[in-house]
């Protein structure tokens, strides 16, 4: 799994990017927001969060969203997080009903639809992604086995939420994005251990043999140093995102081009609206009079490649 975690990460040039501002650090903060609160608002369990926070961070390295179109970055968060519902929760809302919470701008299931496709035809449809909670477990358990830790560390439901909720607060920012996920949870899984009781931070990255120790030692300090904001949150790694009037929507159109095609991403609203598509200078106008239908789109969780 550690071989198979680079075919999962960002480009590599991504952070830079993001910190030099040639990437709008703001498109991906409203993005992450725009997934925690629906994710919050069905309980869905982490490991779907943690795969739309990758599918995220991935199209934004490979694609830019039209500037100044606010409504894209709704349209990719909730195209994010239904595409990893599918893969790991039982129990899945259709699609637009992921725009909860009266969003300001609200999408008919076709769009969604569009746009999840052009996320996995971005990442190459590989989506059983390999983030920090894939090594989560083992390296728990690694840490116990290795320094004779009481075993409970490894199987405590309370360990393994408290380990899960510094994952998720720590990925929100860009910070981490330096780091490999199996070194977050090396990292994680030591920091959640010293809060029980006293770690030898050296003798416990020496248990992790395949990966850098000073990577990982510098990861736990980052962790230890965004530990206090952590506790000011209450550990809640969510924004309120301002909530609109309901009925003030706004229409726009999303196109990207390939070397094939060119696909209209069109925005409109669940019912009685006017849809508007463009596709180069043909501009086509219908009324719709009820909610679309929308198609699920099955994903195989075995297809990586």
């Amino acid at each position: 799994m550690i071989e198979r975690e680079r075919e999962y990460l960002p480009k590599e040039d991504y952070l830079k990017r993001l910190r030099c501002g040639e990437l709008d650090m703001g498109i991906r903060g409203e993005a992450f927001d725009w997934i925690f609160k629906a994710h919050s608002y069905y309980s869905f369990g982490p490991l779907s969060f943690c795969l739309a926070v990758n599918y995220l961070d991935r199209f934004l390295s490979s694609r830019e969203l039209p500037s100044g179109k606010a409504w894209a970055v709704q349209l990719l968060a909730v195209a994010c997080l239904s595409i990893a519902a599918k893969l790991e929760e039982t129990s899945v809302p259709q699609s637009v009903e992921f725009q909860v919470e009266d969003p300001k701008y609200v999408f008919e299931g076709k769009t969604i639809q569009r746009m999840e496709l052009l996320v996995l035809d971005t990442l190459n449809w590989k989506m059983n992604a390999v983030t920090p909670c894939s090594f989560l477990d083992y390296s728990l358990k690694k840490l116990c086995d290795a320094h004779n830790h009481n075993r409970y560390l490894s199987s405590s439901t309370n360990v393994m939420n408290r380990s899960m909720q510094l994952i998720s607060y720590i990925i929100k920012g860009i910070d981490f994005l330096e780091f490999k996920p199996s070194e977050i949870a090396a990292a994680v899984a030591m920091s959640v251990t010293a809060e029980i009781q006293a770690v030898d931070i050296d003798k416990a990255i020496s248990c992790f043999i395949n990966l850098d120790k000073g990577r990982i030692k510098k990861c736990v300090e980052m962790i230890k140093e965004n530990s206090e904001g952590m506790k000011r949150s209450g550990g809640n790694v969510g924004v309120p995102v301002p909530q609109s009037p309901i009925g003030v929507l706004e229409a726009g159109c999303f196109s990207y081009k390939s070397d094939e095609l060119t696909t209209p991403l069109v925005v409109g609203s669940c019912a009685n609206s006017s849809l508007i598509t463009t596709t180069n200078t043909n501009i086509s106008t219908s009324t719709s009079t009820r909610s679309p239908e929308t198609k699920r789109i099955k994903l195989d969780k075995t297809t990586t490649s």
